[in-house]
């Protein structure tokens, strides 16, 4: 159950050197390209429904299939978009992962070699 993991520790000095590196720098700047506008997107989705609701109720309670009307329909949608933007960010994630371990393996190569814990 304990098994040892391979994994690169480093002191405060390495991992101010690694930050202060142009493919750290990217890294960090790749995710704030997806992560802010995908969270920023949500919450004006996710918002807009009681919004609309509280400012245009007749235009929510239009009926489009038999008794559903178009507010049934945006909260349904509301679990669709949340499980869209889970799947774009593991895609982009994967993308993530992929950079951090160039870095990691930029470090080890410059550093010292990676401890068991």
């Amino acid at each position: 159950m304990d098994e040892p993991t391979t994994r690169y520790n480093a002191d405060k000095t390495e991992w101010d050197r690694i930050a202060e590196t142009a493919a750290f720098k990217d890294l960090m700047a790749t995710k704030r390209a997806f992560i802010i506008p995908a969270v920023v997107f949500f919450v004006i989705y996710y918002f807009m429904l009681p919004t609309l609701v509280g400012y245009a109720p007749q235009f929510m309670a239009t009926k489009v299939i038999g008794v559903v009307n178009l507010a049934y329909l945006f909260a349904l949608s509301q679990f669709f978009m949340a499980w869209t933007v889970a799947w774009l960010y593991v895609r982009a994630a994967n993308n993530f992962d992929s950079l951090a371990k160039d870095i990691i393996k930029e470090a080890e190569s410059q550093g010292r070699a990676p401890e068991v814990r």
